[in-house]
């Protein structure tokens, strides 16, 4: 019987033998310890993230949320159920269509470039901490209205927030007082932005007038649904960039091929987000009694949703441990898939793009520094603090 343990040292080095094991053999599986069941197969999570019948977001999303409630789950966008969350996002859909990132194209591209000049006369840069990092945080101020003078505290109280360390099954001491401070510096933002009587020009405005049960939300209430924004914006991109620059380099003959025909690449970062999805899994709780796959989910038990472990699902994707930019993939779970399917999806997706196109058209046969990476060794999200390259 396989044992399944997110924190274990053999899922946190290399969670994929694993996943293929519970597909095979538990792909519903019950995990005692934490009265939790972790979806492994491609359809099983793709189903039960569209089911607000019988399960719910209301009580966290994620393990110090639901398990072992390090912190209050107070309510967010990712927090919510319909029809108060769907209300709420539909206030805020027009900061993230795709015709207004169309729209800002050019201004992610000048902060790529940017990035790009202030190394590429030095032959070698850091990928994450020098590119990925930057222009993530840089589009998250713009696209939501974070101050861009508040950026390097930004990526570091989120590092803070997400640091894990090894035998801990939970947040970190100063993981939990980022938290507070998180909360805090979000709760100022809404505080000083309340004096703004224009229209709205961001999201924050948007919170700011919005009602949920016919009331206006609390400086509180904005700093939790900020928090969505601020981790997912800034954090969760840079891993997605950084394994593709790595993935390019180690399939040359694909990279080649992109650098040869740029009209190639959204269908390669969508590969690549398939094949490296960064997040392991988030969650929901069963609040009406369910099957699923055969085993019966009880009210109040807990459901983990292995996204990487559905992208690489056999019953969904042909040969799928296959790296392949011209894969056709009609559905992956890379940005979730129902109501709370990611909100910052059209914007990672033009990140992406530009990045790779600036990189591979002015360093197209850059080398990675395998023995330089330093890897983010946590349960939840995988990636890498530092990925060195040579151009």
């Amino acid at each position: 019987m396989v044992d399944y343990d997110p924190f274990s040292p053999e899922v946190l080095d290399d969670p994929y033998p694993i996943y293929r094991r519970l597909r095979d053999e538990s792909p519903v599986h019950y995990l005692e310890a934490h009265n939790a069941w972790a979806l492994a197969r491609f359809d099983d999570v793709w189903n039960a993230s569209q089911d607000n019948v019988h399960l719910t977001a209301e009580r966290g999303t994620s393990w110090p949320y639901l398990v072992t409630k390090a912190i209050p789950a107070l309510p967010n966008l990712n927090h919510m159920d319909p029809p108060a969350q769907t209300q709420l996002r539909s206030a805020m859909m027009h900061y993230f269509m795709p015709r207004r990132v169309r729209g800002l194209e050019s201004r992610i591209r000048g902060f790529v470039t940017d990035c790009i000049d202030e190394f590429i006369d030095e032959g070698e840069a850091d990928v994450v901490t020098q590119l990925g990092q930057i222009v993530a945080v840089r589009v998250a101020c713009m696209a939501v209205g974070f101050p861009e003078s508040d950026a390097g505290y930004i990526i570091d109280l989120v590092k803070r927030f997400l640091a894990r360390e090894d035998g801990v099954e939970d947040m970190t001491e100063s993981g939990v007082n980022a938290f507070a401070e998180m909360i805090a510096y979000l709760e100022g933002l809404a505080a000083d932005r309340r004096s703004f009587d224009g229209e709205p020009e961001h999201p924050i405005d948007i919170l700011l007038q919005a009602e949920v049960d016919g009331e206006r939300l609390s400086d509180a209430l904005i700093g939790q649904h900020l928090i969505l924004m601020l981790v997912g914006g800034t954090e969760t991109f840079p891993k997605v960039f950084s394994t593709s620059v790595l993935r390019l380099a180690q399939y040359p003959d694909q990279r080649e091929e992109l650098i040869r025909d740029p009209s190639l690449i959204p269908a390669a970062l969508r590969e690549c987000l398939r094949y490296d999805m960064p997040t392991q899994f988030l969650m929901r709780s069963v609040k009406k009694q369910c099957e699923i796959g055969g085993q019966t989910l009880r009210e109040g038990q807990s459901v983990m949703f292995l996204y990487p472990s559905a992208n690489r699902d056999e019953r969904e994707f042909d040969q799928p441990d296959r790296f392949d930019i011209h894969r056709v993939s009609p559905r992956i779970l890379s940005f979730g898939q129902g109501v709370h399917r990611c909100l910052g999806a059209n914007f990672a997706e033009m990140e992406g793009k530009v990045l790779l196109e600036e990189m591979l058209s002015r360093m197209p046969h850059y080398e990675v520094d395998e023995s330089r990476i330093v890897h983010d060794r946590t349960e939840f999200i995988r990636g890498f603090q530092s990925m060195p390259i040579r151009f």
